[in-house]
């Protein structure tokens, strides 16, 4: 179960890093326009699931996975493609913050889907 809590804090950790990175981003360091851009409302679909991250809940965990590989896509297109040097080492960032909440939320979820699977093997 130890590593159980730190796969949970990490996925938590690297979430908040990314909202927070996410909001630097888009409204201080490397804006699409200077001020600040519409952008920033990329955070919101990172706000959902972190109430259900930080209680380390699976049907969260599991979801949210699948939704920062968005964040891990845009990062990639943004580290490679934006011509700011700035912009591209936030977009290295966010590439290093949603793998590491993928990694910790995959790890933290494989100990219930083997007792799942164990479970339904059992009952056939």
């Amino acid at each position: 179960m130890q590593s159980n809590s730190v796969l949970r804090y990490g996925a938590s950790i690297s979430l908040i890093a990314l909202i927070i990175l996410c909001l630097a981003w888009e409204l201080k360091v490397a804006p699409l326009k200077p001020g600040g851009s519409l952008l920033v409302l990329k955070v919101l679909p990172l706000l959902l699931p972190l109430r259900g991250v930080l209680k380390g809940r699976l049907y969260t965990l599991q979801w949210a996975a699948m939704l920062i590989l968005l964040y891990f896509m845009e990062g990639v297109v943004r580290a490679w493609s934006d011509p700011s040097p700035l912009s591209a080492l936030m977009g290295g960032l966010e590439i290093t913050f949603s793998l590491i909440f993928y990694l910790c939320a995959i790890l933290y979820l494989r100990p219930a889907k083997l007792a799942a699977k164990q479970k339904n093997q059992a009952v056939k």
